[in-house]
This record gives C-alpha cells, structure tokens and sequence, in this order.
C-alpha cells in the first residue's frame, strides 16, 4: 500500500506512525512552519518534525487550488491518502488524486462535532462519551460515508487536553486496525444523517469567557473545554484571571446571590457562585493572573489576590484575556 499523510498538529502524529507500520509513505504534507512563543521562533510543525525523524519526505504547500499541488499528488501513485487534523480544505481535484480517495481520522461520533473543534465542544457540552470516526473525505465539512467507529467515555473532570492525547492514541489504533481492511474493501461505507449532524465551530479566545449565570456544571464544563486553548477567563475588577481548573460543587444555598460570588476564599478552597441565582457552586482549583504564573486557588488566598464578597466578571473588561503564557 503507497498513501499519503496529511496532518500538522502533535494530535496527528500516532496516526503518522501507525500508517508507517503498515504503509509505504511516500509523503507527508503538513503545513508551514509558524512562528512561535514570544520570541516568535520559526518552528515545525510536530508532524514534520516526526516525519524528518523518520526519514519521510515533507511537503508544506501554502496554496492548494493552482491544480499544481493535485498534480503533485496524482504523480506520487498513492493508493490512499489519510488525512487526520491537517487544518486545511482540500479542493475537489485534490480530493481525487488517489486511487481510493482520502480517508480522514475525525475526533467525534459522527455526524456530531462536524468541523474544526469536536473535542473541546464535546467536553463544553458535557457529553458522557465520544471517539473516533475513519470516513471519507468529499467536499463537505466532515460529511463524508463513515468507514469505523471507536468510543470512549469522557471522565466529569477530564480536559479537553487530556482527552485530546486519548483520542489521539485511539486515532493511531484504529488506523492500525481499519486501513488494511478498507484498502482490501472489506468496509462497508455507511452515509451519514445529515439530520442529527451537530457543528464543532472553531475557536476564538472569546469562548473562553465564562459566564457565572450559567449553571455551576456548565461552567466547570466551560473551564476543562477550553484547556488548554483558548483558556478560560473572568475577571476580578480590572483584572483577568485565568481558569486552569475547577470543580463541580452544585447546590450550595437556598437564598439569591449575585452569580460570580465568591463565596469562600480561605486556606482550603474558593468557591464561587454559579447559576441564574448563584444557588450553584463551582470550586476554582487553580487560576493565573495577568503576569503572573499558576498557582493554587489557596495560594491565590494567601497572597491576598481574592475575598469572600469579591464579584468575578462584574466589570468592564476586554474581549478577550492577555496572552498570560
């Protein structure tokens, strides 16, 4: 089998490797190298730098609809191309340069989580599981015919980082398993229902926003979705504070407070008060202020930075938080 690798982040890179075990690789298209960190050091890539690692070839095309870059594909002879978070559409012309077509790795159950973010808004929406879907790519977003699925349970407190590695070695695994097969057309390709597709939009900074009038769960949700990236923020008067992690405390009172209460802030823990009459509760585990590093929610108490009484996301503020790394 000849095939192609389409993928750029450290998400694609187990599946890299389980096509090398069973595949001749005849090339590896991710894209180009960014700028990175404060310094804004060119970087590769982790599918490049793995790719170099193995010795494949790399190729990092800037534009995809010249017909040249379809040529290029057509002249490598690949059976099959797999594609898993390459973070690019691929047109029509592209998409028909192999024998067999291109085959994606997606991060959901499809049809749900159709788009660029399905593992962070699995966990937003306190799904209790999700996996991995090998289907067909056409010229939709991610609505291709299915080929396999894998599930896998999503944990109350697992992050949409850590969920992320998971499914990235549960990629690799059903690459393993399933490529072969299809390659010898023992897959049957199921169409999808259009009619219970759900959308995974991509993400900006401003998703990270949490909103304490929302139910104490939803945003203990919010905060582990959005870690690592974009993060989840409020702000504490003029500043914005970081959520790094939190827990799901639930009912705590029966009188009215103003949602974003913080309802204790000691040696042990803070609490801070969710819902539309913040009769919720959601633990805040660890946080990081503007300029600072993470620290404990205690440590954040002892250095005096929050109060019983203070209001999160009371005030004015921007958009979006700082760049706190």
């Amino acid at each position: 089998m000849r095939a192609i690798f389409f993928g750029t982040p450290a998400f694609a890179v187990p599946s890299l490797d389980a096509l090398t075990a069973s595949a001749d690789v005849v090339g590896v298209v991710c894209q180009p190298d960014r700028p990175v960190g404060r310094g804004l050091t060119l970087t590769p890539p982790p599918v490049k730098a793995r790719a170099q690692e193995l010795g494949l070839p790399v190729l990092q095309p800037t534009k995809l609809r010249t017909g040249e870059f379809a040529a290029w594909v057509r002249a490598q002879g690949a059976d099959l191309a797999l594609v898993v978070a390459y973070g690019r559409i691929l047109p029509k012309d592209v998409l028909s340069s192999t024998r067999l077509g291109f085959v994606n790795v997606h991060a959901s159950l499809l049809p749900r989580y159709r788009g660029a973010a399905p593992i962070t808004w699995a966990v937003v929406n306190g799904d209790a599981e999700t996996g991995i879907t090998l289907m067909l790519l056409d010229e939709g977003m991610d609505t291709g015919d299915m080929l396999s699925t894998s599930r896998t349970p999503i944990g109350p407190d697992e992050t949409a980082g850590e969920l992320s590695d998971r499914l990235a070695l549960l990629g690799a695994e059903i690459v393993r398993a399933q490529l072969s097969p299809f390659v010898r057309g023992e897959l049957p390709r199921v169409p999808q229902r259009s009619d219970q597709a759900t959308l995974a939009p991509m993400l900006e900074k401003k998703d990270g926003r949490v909103d304490w009038s929302a139910a104490g769960l939803a945003v203990h949700n919010r905060i582990r979705g959005m870690s690592p990236w974009p993060g989840a923020f409020t702000q504490l008067e003029t500043k914005t504070v970081k959520l790094l992690e939190s827990r799901f405390v639930g009912l705590t009172r029966s009188e009215p407070v103003t949602p974003g209460t913080v309802l204790v802030a000691d040696k042990s823990r803070v609490l801070v008060a969710s819902g539309p009459e913040g009769h919720d509760a959601v633990e805040l585990v660890r946080v990081q202020l503007e300029g600072r590093k993470p620290v404990t929610a205690s440590d954040w108490v002892k250095g005096r930075g929050v109060h019983e009484g203070d209001v999160l996301g009371a005030s004015a503020s921007p958009a979006h938080p700082r760049d706190l790394s």
